[in-house]
């Protein structure tokens, strides 16, 4: 665990990274990724999402990050609110954007930024967001842990710090 830790930190650590994440309701529930040993508790749900890479749209590098997290090829339909994630050694400025896709299943993707025996990516899948809040609060991206529903989270609007 302490070298998973540390190569996170090596990767992503101590610099600000411009990220987007994609939020997709399908039946009333909300895709997610469970990545290990990230968050306060080691273990963080969130929409899948990234960097953006130089030169890259928001757009384009969402559109990258569902396909390597969920297999899954989607549609960006808008932009939603920005968050700014700080949660040390991470932190991040967060484009959040409604995305629609088909109905195909997703794939547990991989970090291709993480050695292919040390991914961080444990689980994707559409979840019930209200069982969760119930269940997994402290588990739970910092945006979802504010949201009371799928109705409040895709109506938030402007520029938010949860923590």
């Amino acid at each position: 665990m302490a070298n998973l830790d540390a190569k996170i930190s090596e990767v992503y650590g101590k610099k600000l990274r411009v990220r987007v994440c994609g939020i997709c309701i399908r039946d009333e529930k909300i895709l997610l990724v469970h990545h290990k040993s990230l968050g306060k508790t080691g273990s963080l749900w969130a929409p899948p999402g990234g960097g953006m890479e130089y030169g890259e749209s928001a757009s384009e590098a969402l559109k990258r990050e569902y396909k390597e997290e969920t297999g899954l090829t989607i549609e960006v339909d808008r932009f939603l609110f920005v968050h700014e994630y700080l949660d040390p050694p991470l932190h991040g400025i967060e484009l959040f954007f409604l995305v629609r896709t088909n109905n195909d299943a997703p794939i547990l993707g991989e970090d291709p930024e993480m050695e292919k025996n040390n991914q961080i990516i444990t689980s994707v899948g559409f979840y019930d967001l209200k069982a969760l809040i119930r269940e997994k609060k402290k588990s739970l991206h910092y945006v979802l842990q504010h949201a009371e529903d799928i109705d409040t989270l895709i109506n938030l609007k402007g520029y938010f710090k949860f923590h």
